[in-house]
């Protein structure tokens, strides 16, 4: 919306956001108490991944515990906010209430972009976090306290991720102490800028990812990706085609948006994924075929066996 040039939509948007969060400022008050004390404060107890429109916890029966949302919204709001020049009215105790709960809690390993694996600390949840509370510091509305927290947490994040989240080739990993990549580590350089476009470390990600995971314009979340067979992500090939954008290289920009492009349906929609072909890159199907959650024919074009 805020890109389209919907200023009034987007504000709406970052206001409901704020009060969501923004209501639950005591919970977090009561978490971090509590960690502070050296307490466990474990998954359940942590902030909704879901809301529902009149801003109440979902309850979904699904994982509900990522930290990466909350990152992002805070660079979207900054991003909006520079975008038309205009702060969003009534947004400063939410984004003081997102910042205090990344800074205090974004060491804590988590579900990813995907909602899996909630063991791990994962590359693109602290790029999201890394993002989210440089632009919470930015918007000016946090206490001194609270930003220099906020900034000792940006530094913590950015070298943990320098000592631990970078494979021997120099790319970086899907999670701390794996060698594997992942789509959403794209995100990482092109838009928060973890390691932006142009660092050797960026380049080396976007370029593994692509060689690794991207297929015809479209690209898989992860090698071992299993999820109805694991076809290719709209969003993910339009996070490379804005990386490709970034660093200068508008060809492969603009075949990444025509994939995206060819995959909207006649009634104008456009599917998460392609599911054309919709097994992992390396083939292995073995976790999956014949299983009842992973179906032997997952789309009408292409059988998954």
């Amino acid at each position: 919306m805020s890109r389209h040039g919907d200023v009034a939509g987007a504000d709406a948007f970052h206001a409901w956001c704020a009060r969501v969060v923004g209501d639950r400022a005591g919970q977090v008050d009561a978490l971090v108490s509590r960690a502070e004390r050296g307490e466990v404060v474990s998954a359940a107890e942590m902030l909704p991944t879901r809301f529902t429109l009149d801003g109440v916890d979902g309850d979904d029966d699904w994982w509900d515990f990522q930290l990466d949302g909350y990152g992002t919204w805070l660079w979207a709001l900054r991003e909006h906010v520079v975008r038309h020049g205009g702060a969003v009215a009534g947004v400063e105790k939410g984004v003081r209430t997102a910042a205090r709960y990344l800074t205090a809690f974004w060491q804590v390993p988590c579900y990813d972009w995907w909602e899996e694996h909630v063991e791990h600390r994962h590359v693109a949840t602290l790029g999201s976090i890394h993002a989210g509370l440089r632009a919470a510091i930015a918007l000016g509305v946090l206490s001194a306290t609270e930003s220099a927290a906020a900034a000792e947490a940006v530094e913590g994040i950015a070298g943990l991720v320098e000592r631990e989240g970078l494979a021997q080739e120099g790319h970086l990993r899907k999670w701390l102490g794996s060698d594997a990549v992942d789509g959403s580590l794209l995100a990482c350089v092109e838009p928060f800028g973890l390691y932006p476009a142009g660092h050797p470390v960026g380049e080396a990600t976007v370029a593994e990812v692509e060689r690794q995971l991207a297929r015809d314009g479209g690209v898989y979340r992860y090698l071992d990706d299993t999820f109805y067979g694991g076809g290719r992500w709209v969003l993910l090939a339009g996070f490379l085609g804005w990386n490709h954008a970034r660093a200068g290289r508008r060809d492969e920009a603009v075949r990444y948006l025509e994939w995206m492009a060819a995959q909207a349906t006649p009634r104008v929609t456009c599917p998460s994924r392609c599911r054309a072909c919709c097994w992992p890159p390396t083939g292995g199907r073995s976790g999956w075929t014949g299983g009842a959650r992973w179906p032997r024919r997952c789309c009408g074009r292409t059988a998954c066996t």
